[in-house]
């Protein structure tokens, strides 16, 4: 019999339990039927327009990772990062883009990733350009920038309130008629970028002790590129400068 004080057995009785009893959903759960539903309502509630554009949701968090049994009914609030279809942020000194993919808006505001004093990925998001699509060829051209100055910073939402990158709000989720339930959703506003940046060139190759993820995720997921959030490193949350746009 295993000592449960020891970690290593504590993870490898885990591990059994979750490959032993754990399983696919049968059909989806409510709570990813609501998280569709908020998906779609912020989909919709901002439609198209010269200034701000689309907004483009996407599930993240436990809802979209647990999506085995029994995890699924611990799961106890709706994640939804959302990214604008006109910003998009680039690695410093990459050529601006001529193709962008269907969702991006016809007029694009470019954020170069500029480095900040802080290793682990914290950056600043500096506009350096727009372009805007010519309709006639499907490409891109580029138009100049005369604020050079202006950095990014997310959406703010007053009456909401802020965890990091995250602002919280509570909806009304009506189980059955006489037992409404209240689920927490986090939103989280990032800038989209289509390639991966210098500034997480170690993740990819960082040690994993226990394989996870495997390199053909790890692959996945850097061709992907990534999404960057504004939130302050620790250390700068009293500069005022580093706390609006880090």
């Amino acid at each position: 019999m295993e000592s449960v004080n020891d970690k290593g057995s504590v993870e490898r009785i885990v591990t059994k339990f979750l490959l032993e009893t754990c399983r696919l959903c049968r059909q989806p759960s409510w709570r990813a039927v609501w998280a569709a539903t908020m998906c779609a309502a912020l989909a919709g509630e901002h439609r198209q327009d010269d200034v701000v554009g689309a907004w483009i949701p996407r599930l993240t968090g436990s809802e979209a990772e647990f999506y085995i049994e029994p995890m699924l009914p611990h799961v106890g609030d709706v994640d939804i990062m959302y990214y604008i279809n006109g910003e998009l942020a680039i690695p410093r000194g990459h050529p601006p883009p001529t193709q962008l993919p269907a969702e991006f808006s016809n007029y694009v505001e470019v954020f170069e990733i500029i480095d900040s004093h802080l290793p682990a990925g914290y950056v600043y998001l500096k506009s350096r350009y727009f372009i805007n699509k010519c309709t006639d060829r499907g490409c891109y051209r580029v138009i100049a920038n005369e604020h050079r100055e202006i950095y990014f910073s997310s959406l703010k939402h007053e009456h909401l309130e802020r965890h990091g990158p995250a602002y919280t709000t509570s909806v009304p989720v009506r189980l059955k008629e006489e037992f409404p339930s209240i689920l927490p959703m986090d939103t989280v506003h990032c800038v989209r970028c289509l390639s991966w940046p210098p500034q997480a060139a170690d993740w990819p190759t960082r040690h994993r002790t226990y394989g996870w993820p495997d390199s053909a995720t790890v692959d996945h997921v850097v061709s992907n590129g990534c999404d960057v959030v504004n939130v302050a490193h620790r250390q700068c949350r009293e500069n005022e400068f580093m706390r609006e746009y880090q």
